[in-house]
């Protein structure tokens, strides 16, 4: 059997696992499982999300503040780039709030080695969660054996406890490399599956949230990014399927409101 064999194989099976079965919940999801559309409310929703500051001319003032509000909502963590993390790590003592790092960001095509040297680091300097790019040019060209390793080189690097999120790029991908993407994912003990950088041409949507979650099934996270900006848009991917949140509207999303912008 060569690879496309196996590939077709892979997505025929998930994809008849997903017509047979019920919709997977998000895991622990008693919110998202709540079926009144006043059910869930701003209030429940810090635990779902991490509070995102990416941009590249993020300033230590702006991180500060990222991290204060982190605190003060009671978020689950910060999202930053790994040269903040021991920032973030010190400012957030004792808050509860855990430090999220980006690696391969944003584009995943940088040598395995090298993200999981960054991974590696930032876990040192006191990252808890490690949120990495997948190698997207070889999932588009069905290099399976490369994606697989691109993602083990930084689950490798992760210690006990780490929590690893697999961000797909999902606006990239036909609804077979999704699928795809999502299973090896799984299959290499990944913790998340995550939808999107927010920097490329699209974020996330429900479509592929319900996709996601298909996938993986009720037993791994899926982390919806990029574009969800107001309490209705994390409202839609919570009863979609997601258990986690990545947005820089953090704010204006448990305060009801709508945010400016995805990242």
């Amino acid at each position: 059997m060569d690879q496309n064999q196996i590939i077709q194989k892979i997505v025929e099976e998930v994809m008849s696992r997903m017509t047979t079965q019920a919709p997977a919940a998000a895991p622990n999801a008693s919110v998202a499982q709540q079926s009144s559309a006043d059910a869930i409310l701003p209030s429940d929703l810090p635990k779902y999300i991490d509070h995102t500051l990416l941009k590249p001319e993020a300033t230590v003032e702006q991180i500060d503040t990222l991290c204060d509000e982190a605190a003060k909502h009671h978020f689950y963590s910060v999202c930053v780039n790994s040269q903040w993390v021991e920032h973030c790590a010190r400012r957030l003592g004792g808050s509860g709030v855990k430090v999220c790092a980006v690696v391969g960001f944003p584009l995943g095509a940088m040598d395995s080695r090298t993200k999981g040297l960054e991974a590696r680091n930032a876990i040192a300097n006191g990252a808890n969660e490690i949120d990495m790019v997948m190698n997207i040019g070889a999932m588009k060209a069905k290099n399976i054996k490369a994606v697989r390793e691109d993602m083990l080189a930084v689950r490798r690097a992760c210690r006990p406890g780490v929590v690893l999120k697999v961000i797909l790029e999902t606006c990239l991908l036909s609804e077979e490399e999704k699928v795809l993407s999502c299973q090896l994912a799984k299959d290499i003990g990944a913790d998340f599956v995550k939808t999107s950088t927010g920097f490329s041409k699209g974020g996330a949507t429900v479509a592929d949230i319900t996709l996601m979650r298909r996938t993986v099934g009720p037993n791994m996270g899926v982390k919806a990014s990029g574009g969800v900006r107001s309490f209705e848009d994390a409202v839609a991917m919570i009863r979609a399927g997601a258990n986690r949140l990545g947005t820089s509207s953090g704010v204006a999303i448990v305060s009801g409101q709508a945010g400016s912008s995805a990242y």
